[in-house]
């Protein structure tokens, strides 16, 4: 299944916009500033919840509306499953297949969505917050139950952090570890399951658009010859006087190896883009063979960013049909990919055929 219409309105410069997709390959061209990368944005947060671009929903709402909404649908074979986002100042509202999503999780169930945009180096440059993210979207679509102990452990640790801030006595803060430590392993044996799924794919993906060799290695957030319980223990002045839990998977690193060297500190920006690139890809290499829903992949002008050979290596390890593409290029031909499905021109955030 994949997403087969997109409606947009008052999200950045898109007043009105509706659009169908083809469920291989949809073509969106546009000069620069015209609409392209919002776009992209929208599918984004009808799948994630949020946006890739900023951590502000003030900045994604057009200026002068009070709010933008998103509504998807979803094609399922016999019926199609619409998905729905509607976000203000004062957060965002999800439904599917007219029901309230229980929570943002849900939405990346029904839209599997990932991107490849100019900014992606900051997977590999930024801190482990944005590994840490890319992991789990990951480890959420291969492991069952992950989600579960995720948001468990996530609202037990918010526990652990408020009474800490309130400076509540010792015995009070560590009554919540006998309920945070399974969790946190239950987290990080996912977690590490998941990456060695994921080394040989990534790769290979690295080898192809790189030429080096990438090894990829998890630290838990705590020392690895200790116990959670014992680590903890040890954090009480750390954590006492911070008003935070300093150790645990929400301090956890994917470390990113190319060639035996810290990524991030010895190699390009360019070649930060690729490796990046290639995790991306060996991602949704990795993603389940039988699932219900194929993943979307978008990709936000790819041609500017890569020279003619990366290009064509990026391009053949995403082509094939098994992830539904949106493209978007400054040139109305666009022959890399193939012929598109369904091609459309957006100028002015207006989308019109062509």
């Amino acid at each position: 299944m994949a997403l087969c219409r997109l409606q947009v309105t008052d999200f950045r410069c898109l007043q009105s916009i509706d659009l169908q997709l083809d469920p291989e390959f949809t073509l969106i061209s546009g000069a620069n500033a015209s609409g392209k990368t919002s776009l992209l944005e929208a599918i984004y947060m009808l799948g994630r919840g949020r946006s890739f671009r900023t951590r502000r929903l003030d900045h994604v709402i057009r200026r002068g509306a009070e709010l933008f909404r998103v509504f998807g649908e979803v094609d399922a074979g016999a019926s199609r499953i619409p998905l729905g986002i509607e976000g203000s100042r004062d957060g965002v509202h999800a439904r599917i297949a007219a029901a309230p999503a229980k929570s943002l999780a849900d939405l990346a169930l029904a839209l599997p969505v990932q991107i490849i945009d100019p900014e992606v180096h900051k997977l590999i440059e930024d801190g482990p917050y944005y590994r840490r993210r890319f992991l789990d979207w990951g480890v959420f679509h291969v492991e069952q139950g992950f989600i579960e102990s995720w948001q468990r452990y996530r609202l037990i640790l918010r526990q652990r952090n408020a009474a800490l801030k309130a400076r509540q006595a010792r015995a009070a803060v560590v009554a919540w570890d006998q309920a945070l430590i399974p969790q946190a392993d239950a987290l990080t044996d996912a977690r590490m399951r998941y990456i060695d799924q994921l080394q040989g794919p990534a790769a290979a993906m690295a080898r192809s658009l790189l030429g080096k060799d990438l090894e990829l290695r998890y630290r838990t957030g705590w020392a690895k010859d200790q116990a959670l319980a014992e680590a903890l223990a040890q954090s009480w002045p750390q954590d006492q006087e911070r008003g935070s839990t300093q150790l645990g998977p929400h301090r956890a690193e994917l470390v990113v190896q190319i060639d035996a060297r810290v990524a991030k500190d010895n190699i390009s920006r360019g070649q930060q883009k690729l490796l990046a690139a290639a995790l991306l890809i060996a991602q949704l290499k990795l993603f389940p063979a039988d699932a219900v829903r194929r993943p979307t992949l978008l990709l936000d002008d790819p041609a500017a960013e890569l020279d003619q050979v990366h290009l064509a290596a990026l391009i053949a390890e995403v082509s094939g049909g098994v992830n539904q593409l949106v493209v978007t290029t400054l040139q109305a031909e666009f022959s890399a990919f193939g012929t598109p499905g369904r091609r459309c021109r957006i100028a002015d955030g207006v989308l019109s055929e062509g």
